[in-house]
């Protein structure tokens, strides 16, 4: 939470609301955080609510702090306010009041722990915040014994993306859904689907950005509101373990996203792969929550894939092909970014190839180019999935020398990927000019085959000079 000093914008809003003649409620998760003293990982977010005229009132207090004006649900009466500072990204959110007075709104909102109220227009000053709240002894008592409660079944009638915000809540802030919450959302599941998607997918991006995503799938699927969420999930319930593997698909997949939360805690302390983990790939989600997400996705190609062969034993073959074009659906279904659907359709696409190399004592240089030139710059995220994935595999056919294998020649490939990020850009020693001038050769679909091999060759050091480059070539 930030020093209550630095409120200044809060400060100007108050002047606006004086002017205009009227009240403003500062309501839910920013007075929870604060008497929490939970930190804030990514700016603030602010909820307010006035008695009317949300929408002109943000617009005029975006005008006031120099924000971006942002309109969120015309209808109900709904707006936001964003401005970037020095600490992150502020979020101002206005809504008209729900009922006759802010008592009777109060009771509409989600849960108990949401329900702190200040009237901003009676405080001397933004200091005395925190005490003005302090007057709701529900949720106090909620918020003291970590426990997320509805306010009433309705409140998921309301807006069933309440029930997926019950999980995104306590994967942010550790707190358990106490049993009749549960039981509602359980009766509900089927009504998420009536939420647009591009909010469902924020509040499942919440539980991926936090240390509890694994903890908090596993419960979302066992209430069933996961699988509703995201149908194409169910079917790998249905496909049992093989031989490698001492958990049926489903388990596998949440036990390596369990993998990955425990190896991106272990690389916060690499400097190349934490900064990696932490950049933005699009939509305002970090790479860290993409890899988490792909670690749920990397076997949905499997139910289609299966194949019991004449011994017996399970085959999944093509399975990341599959897979990959089950994530773009997905993908699409949630409205991600392009640059995120590329990053996660890689990520399954490529997650077996690591351990294809790790069926070499030392993975061959040729193998190890053509996967980190093939995966661009999404190969450690690859590399990271593929650890969790072997991690996650723990049937009669893996053996601990396996396991430790696969790691002592992945784990290098994450540092090697690091140092050819910060190479110099490579340079070809010939282009498709070349090949018409010095080789005689038309344009044509075996340039881009030429000029691989050629590339290949350079990366490798088998050819240093142009000359060399050409003969290459030309052979």
């Amino acid at each position: 939470m930030p020093d209550m000093n630095s409120l200044s914008d809060v400060s100007s809003l108050v002047a606006l609301a004086r002017k205009k003649n009227t009240t403003v409620y500062l309501v839910g998760g920013y007075l929870r955080d604060l008497y929490l003293r939970r930190p804030s990982r990514t700016g603030v977010d602010l909820d307010f609510i006035v008695p009317g005229g949300a929408i002109v009132f943000a617009r005029a207090f975006a005008k006031k702090i120099k924000g971006a004006f942002i309109l969120l649900d015309k209808e109900s009466g709904c707006a936001r306010v964003a401005k970037k500072r020095s600490d992150g990204l502020w979020t101002y959110d206005f809504a008209d009041l729900r009922a006759k007075d802010i008592a009777g709104d109060i009771k509409k909102r989600d849960f108990t722990i949401n329900t702190l109220v200040v009237d901003l227009m009676s405080l001397k000053d933004t200091q005395s915040i925190l005490p003005a709240c302090l007057k709701n002894p529900k949720a106090l008592a909620d918020i003291r014994s970590k426990t997320i409660r509805m306010t009433a079944p309705e409140a998921f009638d309301d807006d069933p993306l309440r029930l997926l915000r019950a999980y995104s809540l306590s994967a942010q802030t550790g707190f358990k859904i106490e049993a009749g919450t549960l039981a509602a959302i359980r009766t509900r599941v089927r009504s998420i689907r009536k939420v647009s998607p591009e909010r469902v997918r924020e509040e499942l991006f919440k539980i991926f950005e936090s240390p509890r995503a694994a903890a908090t799938m596993k419960a979302m699927a066992k209430s069933g509101l996961l699988f509703a969420a995201i149908p194409q999930l169910k079917l790998m319930e249905s496909v049992p373990k093989g031989g490698y593997h001492h958990l049926n698909v489903w388990q596998h997949s949440l036990q390596a996203l369990a993998e990955s939360e425990r190896l991106i805690k272990y690389f916060k302390d690499h400097a190349g792969m934490s900064v990696y983990l932490a950049e933005i790939v699009g939509g305002g989600h970090s790479r860290a929550a993409l890899v988490k997400f792909a670690c749920l996705l990397h076997d949905t190609g499997k139910p289609d894939t299966r194949k019991v062969m004449p011994e017996g034993r399970l085959s999944f073959h093509g399975h990341e092909r599959v897979g990959r074009d089950i994530t773009r659906i997905i993908c699409r279904q949630l409205m991600l970014s392009t640059a995120e659907r590329y990053a996660l359709e890689d990520m399954v696409a490529l997650h077996l190839r690591p351990g294809y190399m790790s069926n070499f004592k030392k993975a061959p240089e040729k193998m190890v180019f053509r996967f980190l030139r093939d995966a661009k710059d999404g190969a450690a995220a690859i590399l990271l999935l593929a650890l969790a994935d072997q991690r996650a595999t723990r049937g009669v056919l893996t053996t601990a020398q396996d396991i430790k294998h696969h790691e002592a020649v992945v784990r290098p490939l994450i540092d090697l990927f690091f140092e050819k990020k910060n190479e110099k850009p490579f340079v070809r020693l010939i282009d498709g000019n070349d090949l018409i001038k010095e080789l005689k050769l038309t344009p044509g679909p075996e340039f881009k085959k030429i000029l691989a091999a050629v590339d290949e060759a350079q990366h490798l050091g088998k050819i240093t000079t142009r000359e060399q480059a050409l003969e290459f070539a030309r052979a």
